[in-house]
């Protein structure tokens, strides 16, 4: 007569007590729970198949209660009893799971999650959106492994029959980086989009377009002077060619970075596009128009908050709408040309020296062993030269 087996307590299995050596402790139907030396606690199913003993593990205690792993048991054995063995449905779902969590859109998604608290927030969310217009929809759900460069290089065309041939360049880009981080991470075998280099018409390079020329620019500053729109707005698009910084950092820009006292604007690391904290000099007609700001807008977070909340920062296409609205066609001037404008002036007009430029407009410059000058570098320098460019 086969010895009966106590089922286990609740109890029993929480204070159950490691010892110097593995040892089971049976539950009934196949079920033990195997306590290791080092305080381990695992439920595991025996069972017999085809004449060999095999083994299934259901997982750790107390993340699979002891409830849990009977009912993982009674599905086990009603398996066994329509004579199909419950390891091989195992095996199986795991190979479906993998198949199902290995497609380009999972992975891709996996790599611009893990990356992107390098970028900045409004580049994270353009490679997303390249990423959800012109890849996912034709191979998203593809196993990655499975894609290889003729497929890819359709994906491009696509983009490319759409007349924007730097676009297609560009998310072939992006397709390398993120096959590249499967090839790490063991997802895939090779990179098709390394392959497809020089598969594409070479892009000419494209400028965004910035007015440089002096009398220009003397009219475009008056027409700002006179623009009738929100007030908030023309604050903006009086800051911009005063501060000349990326038009996403600008509309970020917190109460709490700007130190007017001491005329200086801190930006942190997050919001620059290369990952570094940066100066900002504010010229005395730059603070001027802060403090105006700060009497409509200081009693919230952002400088420039939203129409709609005080919560979220101006919208992106606030002064380019702006300058819309006021003549300027996109041939002729965008919020990004004034780095442009600052640049090409300061330098041809001002003539002060080159690496003092570069440095204002946080563009990583290096000093003669190689290193990127911090933040603070030729400050002096850069607080007259911005003066003098207000001026």
């Amino acid at each position: 007569m086969p010895k009966r087996i106590k089922p286990l307590s609740e109890v029993k299995v929480r204070t159950v007590k490691a010892q110097e050596k593995d040892f089971k402790l049976f539950d009934g139907g196949g079920l033990f729970l195997l306590v290791t030396k080092s305080g381990g606690k695992l439920w595991h199913f025996k069972y017999r198949f085809d004449n060999k003993e095999k083994k299934l593990a259901f997982g750790t205690y107390p993340e699979i209660s002891l409830l849990d792993a009977r009912r993982k048991r009674d599905e086990a054995r009603r398996l066994l009893a329509n004579g199909i063995d419950p390891g091989a449905i195992r095996k199986a779902q795991k190979q479906a799971k993998v198949e199902e969590t290995e497609t380009v859109e999972v992975i891709a998604r996996e790599w611009h999650e893990k990356f992107k608290s390098t970028w900045t927030e409004g580049h994270a969310l353009k490679i997303l959106r390249a990423l959800e217009r012109d890849v996912f929809p034709w191979i998203g759900t593809r196993p990655i492994k499975d894609i290889k460069a003729p497929e890819l290089l359709t994906v491009l065309r696509r983009v490319e029959s759409r007349g924007v041939l730097e676009g297609a360049h560009r998310v072939r880009g992006l397709c390398s980086q993120f096959f590249r981080y499967a090839v790490s991470t063991g997802r895939a075998e090779r990179n098709p989009a390394q392959d497809l280099i020089g598969s594409l018409p070479p892009a000419k390079e494209k400028h965004l377009a910035a007015i440089t020329e002096p009398t220009k620019v003397r009219d475009l500053l008056n027409a700002i002077d006179g623009y009738s729109g929100s007030y908030v707005v023309k604050l903006a698009l009086q800051l911009s060619p005063l501060l000349f910084v990326r038009p996403g950092e600008l509309r970020h820009m917190e109460w709490e970075e700007v130190d007017l006292d001491n005329s200086l604007w801190s930006i942190p690391a997050a919001k620059m596009k290369m990952r570094e904290p940066h100066l900002v000099p504010l010229s005395r007609q730059a603070k001027k128009l802060l403090e105006e700001l700060k009497k409509l807008t200081g009693s919230g977070k952002y400088a420039f908050p939203s129409g709609r909340t005080d919560d979220r920062p101006m919208s992106n296409n606030a002064v380019l709408a702006a300058l819309r609205r006021m003549g300027y066609t996109k041939d002729e001037m965008t919020p990004h040309g004034f780095r442009a404008m600052a640049r090409t002036m300061i330098d041809e007009v001002l003539q002060v020296r080159p690496d003092f430029i570069e440095a204002q407009l946080a563009h990583r410059v290096l000093d003669p062993l190689g290193r990127s000058y911090n933040r603070t570098q030729h400050l002096h320098e850069r607080k007259k030269m911005m003066q003098q460019w207000a001026d």
